[in-house]
């Protein structure tokens, strides 16, 4: 045990954002700093980028990790005991744009379209066989190791993995759940820290069962906001599903929208006015990424150009924060789960942490289908990610959670069955979907979609 290697993989690493985040995070832990991290994507021209940019960001945090680099999937996975993946099957352009362009044709709007909707379906029918794959070669060369997943829709990837795989584990990781408590600490004027909740449902779709200030439920405090008019007016979503549920969820009102059946109608402008809400809005931060890359590039390869301003204005808008801790939990879980060696090795306390991971819902909600993706408070320590039991959930969030489950359910077996006409009826059961669409609409939609996204989905999925 003492002086083993340990090793990180990131696969996609040429996401900026996400690279930057987790990098720093990671290596501001002491104990982590001199792992070896390994970098992959499979364009060559952003791998080396993101290459300059942990060596970056290892020397602002005084770091010494072994820095690694390959388009060779197989070779960055080599000996990996932890692996995060953070892909985009298609990029922004073309399989993005091409979510949005033809839904709008037959007059459905989008806004995030990454997670569920006709958006979501197709990013999981082009992603999910793809990280099939990378599992099969962690099998092979990172036995045991266990994948952490930020990619959407992390419901249907997590689903669909940890079906089909035997021994490597997926655990799906958001940030929506402690990004939200920060808005509502803001929203109420308190410290975040001081705040305790409990939370549970699927991803994008939980809902704290508890908020609470120093034993104070501050769910009276959130609806006197809301009657008050007091709320951001980029959250009328939320609040108004709160209003109505009880519950306040935990995705962001653009991404929420679209989940349900109520906000985005053809014609009814008034209420995209009322609620406030950013069509085509993921189109929009793919283009400020894609508009700030040769600045980054530049700086990158001439530290110190004239350039450099414009450079950090660009990086400090779209939040890529130097050196400051993100909310992303992976850090913290890769501590806790080695926590047990260090203190072999250091003579140093077991700790662990509390996540809220999307696993299978194996006896954890009661309510919604068992072996469907769940996002539940997880316990990490030595002792691995351990799910925590939640029982029942209130009926009617669990009933409106159903109504995604089930496209989830029919887009997974899609894949696993390969049977293209549970495609078909996923879009026919999809709320949104639905909600603007007639069923022969529906059919000719996917079937365009299909035909658009044919390079990028196996065979069976072929129109």
């Amino acid at each position: 045990m003492k002086n083993r290697p340990l090793k990180i993989t990131l696969i996609g690493a040429g996401s900026a954002v996400f690279t930057r985040n987790l990098l720093g995070d990671i290596l501001s832990y002491p104990e982590l700093a001199n792992c070896e991290i390994a970098l992959h994507d499979i364009d060559a021209k952003r791998l080396e980028l993101a290459e300059m940019v942990a060596h970056r960001i290892a020397a602002t945090a005084g770091a010494t990790p072994k820095i690694t680099a390959s388009i060779d999937r197989k070779r960055a996975l080599e000996g990996a005991n932890y692996v995060i993946n953070t892909i985009q099957v298609g990029g922004y352009r073309p399989a993005t744009v091409t979510d949005f362009e033809i839904p709008k044709k037959f007059g459905l709007e989008q806004t995030i379209a990454d997670t569920l909707g006709i958006g979501g379906i197709m990013r999981a029918l082009r992603t999910i066989p793809v990280m099939q794959g990378m599992v099969r070669d962690m099998e092979t060369h990172a036995p045991g190791a266990l994948h952490l997943s930020y990619v959407n829709p992390m419901a249907m990837i997590t689903w669909a993995l940890n079906r089909s795989s035997s021994s490597i584990q997926t655990v799906g990781l958001c940030h929506s759940v402690q990004h939200t408590a920060n808005e509502l600490a803001q929203d109420l004027n308190i410290p975040v820290e001081e705040i305790d909740f409990h939370c549970a449902g699927i991803n994008h779709m939980s809902f704290y069962l508890r908020f609470d200030h120093k034993g104070e439920a501050l769910y009276p405090k959130m609806r006197q906001l809301f009657a008050e008019g007091h709320v951001p007016d980029w959250n009328r979503v939320r609040y108004e599903m709160f209003q109505r549920l009880g519950y306040f969820p935990t995705e962001s009102s653009e991404h929420l929208a679209e989940y349900v059946p109520w906000f985005i109608k053809r014609g009814r402008e008034d209420l995209l006015t009322k609620y406030n809400i950013p069509l085509d809005e993921y189109p929009g931060r793919c283009e400020i990424f894609e508009k700030a890359w040769p600045y980054i590039e530049r700086e990158l390869n001439q530290p110190g150009s004239q350039d450099s301003a414009a450079l950090l204005r660009e990086i400090r808008d779209a939040r890529i924060k130097v050196m400051e801790r993100s909310i992303e939990h992976t850090p913290q879980m890769i501590d806790g789960l080695r926590s047990f060696e260090r203190s072999v090795e250091y003579g140093s306390a077991i700790i662990h942490c509390v996540i809220n991971g999307n696993v299978l819902n194996h006896n954890l909600i009661d309510n919604l289908p068992q072996g469907c993706a769940v996002e539940v408070p997880c316990l990490v320590d030595h002792n691995g990610v351990q799910p925590t039991r939640i029982g029942k959930l209130p009926v009617q969030l669990a009933a409106l959670m159903r109504t995604n489950v089930n496209v989830q359910e029919l887009v997974v077996e899609a894949i696993l069955q390969q049977k293209r006409e549970h495609v078909y009826h996923a879009a026919m059961l999809d709320p949104h979907t639905a909600s603007v669409l007639d069923i022969e609409q529906i059919y000719a939609m996917v079937d365009e979609l299909l035909i658009a996204h044919k390079p990028f989905l196996p065979e069976y999925l072929h129109v």
